[in-house]
């Protein structure tokens, strides 16, 4: 046994909060203390960033007027994207979508908008031929602020429907930088027990061993 191992409960609980995680939808309206908000967010600047850019920025909503006006624009993407569904698939998927749940933005404790920083293009390193690492480095801070999150028992939810410009507008975020999630962050009735959209029967879960390929690209 290597002395670099985690101690066998310690292991547990990580292995626990990944299986455990789940994209919340459903909150209370309980404030999330401060200190602990602090610990989360510090667990989000703990995340690997190609050529430690460090490319996420986190805006702290308070103001109860621009947590309507993000739910507005919310709604109004939900509408779109209904449509589409609508256009794409003549089956009651249209209808379906528009019962699921996809944000407690009005019901959580905390809301954050996660973004991608400005003045990007002077990071070079690992991004030469992959400049999206950037957007995979502001998930690894947001998967690390999820995990925290369920550790301390709080659930977390990330929105992509919304407008990016729209919602950069309305937050006045630099032309060059981009908001990528809207996160809703606050204490649960419960969690999932499967993903919410599993338990809805929107979606099925892939296995592992269908994701996973040995050499070369297969067919799935």
């Amino acid at each position: 046994m290597t002395s670099q191992r985690f101690s066998d409960l310690e292991i547990a609980g990580v292995y626990r909060a990944i299986n455990e995680r789940r994209d919340m939808r459903h909150f209370k309206p309980d404030p999330v203390p401060p200190e602990l908000l602090q610990k989360l967010l510090n667990a989000a600047h703990r995340a690997p960033s190609v050529g430690l850019m460090q490319p996420w920025r986190f805006i702290r909503i308070t103001k109860a007027s621009i947590r309507r006006k993000i739910y507005d624009l919310v709604q109004l993407e939900r509408l779109e994207t209904s449509r589409e569904i609508g256009l794409k698939d003549s089956s009651p998927r249209e209808t379906e979508f528009m019962r699921l749940k996809v944000e407690g933005i009005l019901e959580c404790g905390e809301l954050l908008i996660a973004t991608l920083c400005d003045q990007r293009e002077k990071y070079i390193f690992g991004r030469r031929t992959l400049p999206e690492m950037d957007l995979a480095s502001v998930s690894c801070a947001i998967q690390n602020l999820w995990l925290a999150s369920r550790a301390e028992g709080l659930g977390l939810g990330w929105v992509s429907l919304f407008d990016p410009l729209e919602l950069s507008t309305l937050l006045k975020i630099p032309t060059d930088a981009k908001p990528v999630a809207i996160l809703c962050l606050g204490y649960v009735e419960q969690f999932y027990k499967k993903p919410m959209l599993v338990e809805e029967g929107w979606a099925k879960e892939k296995s592992l061993s269908e994701l996973v390929m040995e050499n070369s690209w297969h067919a799935i």
